[in-house]
């Protein structure tokens, strides 16, 4: 618990100190002056259409819970649903493991066996604001290269789990490999499993969730743009955060390029004012980013204070792995 604590803490720095950054560069006079316009009554329905966000998803990570048959009580798997939420900005990423500790430390699930969900909700995440984005490059003819890129990341991954064969003569190849041998069987597992959520039927209602969530974040974003009275369609506010979102995937929470580029092509698209155009990109950030960090934590502490937490999630993974057995010293000639 103290090391997942404390990849928060870094990341809580990071983000303070990106977006002192931020407002100095944009004037902080001028970022205080259009965050005042913003009628704090607006706040509520943003926030509630990110909650709505992450009950979709809740509703797709249940899904493939069962489709693993995996069968955890609604309650207890809402709250470690959202427990992940909390480590949205950690670096490295580590958050994305967190709901399969959790599972292990409520009902005894490996981690092996549920990975691949945190895995196949990756995957759909991505195609869906794929699809989001495509829906505004064919009007506004921009984004072409992340488009292109996670597209075909997303299409390679479906096509090399979707053959057996192929997956599984890769598996053999890094069973291969000094040091790594040992995981075969665990590498073995992980892809049975993941190769279930990738059949058509749970693929596709994962995927619709996965878009009918996102659209519900871009829908946030066009209402905070509609607070500030920059007269931006829900086609360009969908395309402009789906498409930021997917650009700031290299860095933890995609802090700095997620902001950086919704400042910046929110500005060159709507002609705004830098000032506007950085609070309007501060707001839907905390309403998303932040809001998620803040519900995660209090599902992580209620989580924490019912069932308890001791290790740590890498630490976990590696626990179930197998040892490798010790080298046989060769016998002396008689």
């Amino acid at each position: 618990m103290k090391k997942l604590l404390s990849r928060l803490l870094i990341g809580l720095i990071l983000g303070v100190g990106l977006y002192a950054g931020f407002a100095i560069y944009l004037g902080v006079r001028d970022i205080a002056a259009e965050l005042a316009r913003f009628a704090l009554w607006r706040f509520a329905p943003v926030l509630a259409l990110t909650f709505t966000n992450y009950l979709l998803r809740y509703l797709k990570w249940t899904l493939y819970l069962r489709a693993l048959d995996i069968r955890v009580a609604p309650g207890r798997n809402l709250t470690i649903f959202l427990g992940g939420l909390s480590m949205t900005i950690t670096p490295g990423k580590i958050g994305e493991l967190l709901k399969s500790y959790l599972l292990r430390s409520a009902e005894g699930v490996p981690m092996t066996r549920s990975a691949p969900v945190v895995l196949a909700e990756r995957i759909t995440d991505l195609l869906a604001l794929v699809v989001l984005m495509g829906a505004g490059f064919i009007v506004f003819r921009r984004g072409e290269l992340p488009l292109l890129i996670v597209g075909t990341v997303v299409l390679v991954f479906v096509a090399v789990v979707s053959s057996r064969r192929l997956s599984l003569a890769m598996v053999g190849l890094v069973a291969k490999l000094p040091k790594v041998s040992k995981l075969a069987p665990k590498l073995r597992e992980l892809y049975e499993s993941t190769a279930v959520l990738f059949r058509p039927a749970p693929f596709a209602v994962a995927s619709l969730l996965s878009v009918a969530a996102w659209f519900c974040e871009c829908l946030g974003f066009y209402l905070v743009l509609d607070g500030f009275g920059l007269g931006a369609s829900l086609l360009l506010a969908t395309f402009i955060y789906a498409t930021t979102t997917v650009g700031g995937l290299p860095t933890p929470g995609g802090l700095g390029l997620t902001e950086g580029g919704m400042a910046a092509l929110l500005g060159y698209t709507t002609k705004t004012q830098a000032a506007t155009a950085g609070a309007a990109t501060l707001i839907i950030r905390l309403c998303t980013l932040w809001f998620a960090v803040l519900v995660g934590v209090v599902a992580l502490l209620s989580f924490r204070k019912r069932v308890g937490l001791a290790d740590d999630a890498a630490d976990a993974m590696r626990a179930e792995t197998p040892a490798a057995p010790p080298a046989q010293k060769p016998e002396a000639d008689n």
